[in-house]
């Protein structure tokens, strides 16, 4: 049986390392929640604002992805947005909430989105970029 003792100097090094994995597993966003998300990101603008995506990461619940954004409308100045994605445990990808700025999407509007826009050529066409 071979043994390896670790150095006082090796033992704090590992435990960095440990930490900074853990946080990285921990800060991860689901590619696919994130894509949902952003397809999202255009109904929450008025016609004729364009947006761009600042930052996606993880919400502030489980199963959750906040993505900030600007929003640029002619004629305003620039507004900087945010968006959480809420997410069913059925399923990785199943919308189960979206809150902007802090107010949630009704009931109603929730269910359009998912059942006659997500998987649509235009939600496709109109996702912004990953930002």
């Amino acid at each position: 049986m071979v043994t390896h003792r670790v150095g006082r100097r090796t033992a704090p090094a590992l435990a960095a390392v440990a930490l900074a994995l853990l946080a990285a597993c921990a800060t991860a966003v689901d590619s696919e929640r994130a894509r949902v998300c952003r397809r999202v990101l255009p109904t929450l603008v008025e016609t004729g604002g364009i947006l761009r995506v600042l930052r996606t990461g993880p919400g502030d619940l489980p199963r959750s992805v906040r993505v900030d954004y600007v929003e640029e409308r002619p004629g305003r100045s620039p507004r900087t947005r945010r968006a959480e994605c809420r997410f069913s445990e059925m399923s990785r990808t199943d919308l189960a909430g979206v809150v902007s700025d802090g107010v949630p999407v009704g009931g109603a509007s929730l269910y359009l989105l998912k059942r006659y826009y997500l998987d649509t050529p235009d939600a496709a066409v109109a996702e912004p970029g990953a930002g």
